[in-house]
């Protein structure tokens, strides 16, 4: 289905409640079983705040942001899920030129890996910083949060909502943009009056509602325009030849990383039938 079909007010929206968030990091233990990510080695890091691992990599789509501030004299904590925001018009899909990324009528932002041909466009183009590059391999995809499209698309909530016991509500974006400015109205001294990622980028997937002032948590300041806009107005101020040759150069390595990982998938599927003789 193409963008222009989706019917965004349908798709499935993470509304991430932050004044309920424990800190508890369940969604970041979802995250990795479900995805069977291996752990990495971190180091704690306390630039930005005071979580651990230090930053979203291809080991971790997903992790808790602890932010201290100070509350009537008090040292309080800030928590909040970070995550893939799974934008309405995504600019990683816009910049792709073989159609990598795919935003699907259910909601998440998909990554095809067989069509990637390695230029980390989608890494530049991202305003989150969200996709991630598998340094640690010789021939590297990208990585990124797939929003649990797999489960997602046959009626089940993702891993990290389904482990949430307190701040992620799941379902329709309308319905998630309603029970956010209800809570809102509820609540007036609760809640900062702003739903992040109802209007940032273009609109999201992924909605916050905060008690302290976004900046203030961490949260980047996105423009409302849809992103692929501006993006087409910068590859216009590219010289063609350098766009030209970089798609020649990628096309190459496309070609020659799809020619090994065949050849790996061979090897792969030779050695299981020869174990099981």
């Amino acid at each position: 289905m193409s963008a222009g079909a989706i019917d965004y007010s349908k798709t499935k929206t993470f509304l991430i409640d932050t004044t309920k968030c424990t800190g508890c990091r369940g969604c970041q233990v979802a995250c990795k079983q479900w995805n069977q990510l291996k752990a990495e080695n971190t180091t704690f890091f306390t630039g930005e705040g005071y979580q651990n691992p230090p930053g979203m990599s291809e080991f971790t789509f997903t992790r808790v942001k602890f932010k201290d501030y100070q509350k009537h004299g008090q040292n309080e904590f800030a928590f909040y899920k970070e995550m893939c925001m799974h934008c309405n018009d995504p600019a990683c899909a816009s910049v792709c030129p073989v159609g990598a990324f795919e935003k699907t009528a259910e909601g998440p932002v998909v990554y095809h890996s067989k069509k990637c041909i390695g230029c980390r466009f989608c890494m530049v183009a991202c305003p989150f910083g969200i996709p991630k590059y598998e340094w640690s391999k010789a021939f590297p995809l990208v990585k990124k949060c797939t929003g649990c499209y797999s489960r997602v698309k046959n009626g089940l909530d993702p891993a990290c909502a389904t482990a949430c016991p307190t701040a992620i509500t799941y379902g329709p974006r309308d319905e998630m943009i309603k029970e956010a400015e209800k809570r809102m109205s509820a609540r007036p001294d609760r809640y900062v009056k702003v739903v992040y990622g109802k209007e940032e980028a273009g609109g999201t997937t992924v909605l916050y509602l905060t008690q302290q002032p976004l900046d203030e948590l961490g949260f980047k300041p996105v423009t409302k325009r849809p992103l692929p806009s501006y993006t087409w107005q910068a590859l216009r101020l590219v010289p063609g030849i350098f766009l030209t040759v970089g798609g020649t150069l990628s096309l190459i390595t496309w070609f020659q990383h799809r020619k090994d990982r065949v050849r790996k998938e061979e090897e792969e599927q030779k050695n299981r039938k020869e174990g099981n003789q």
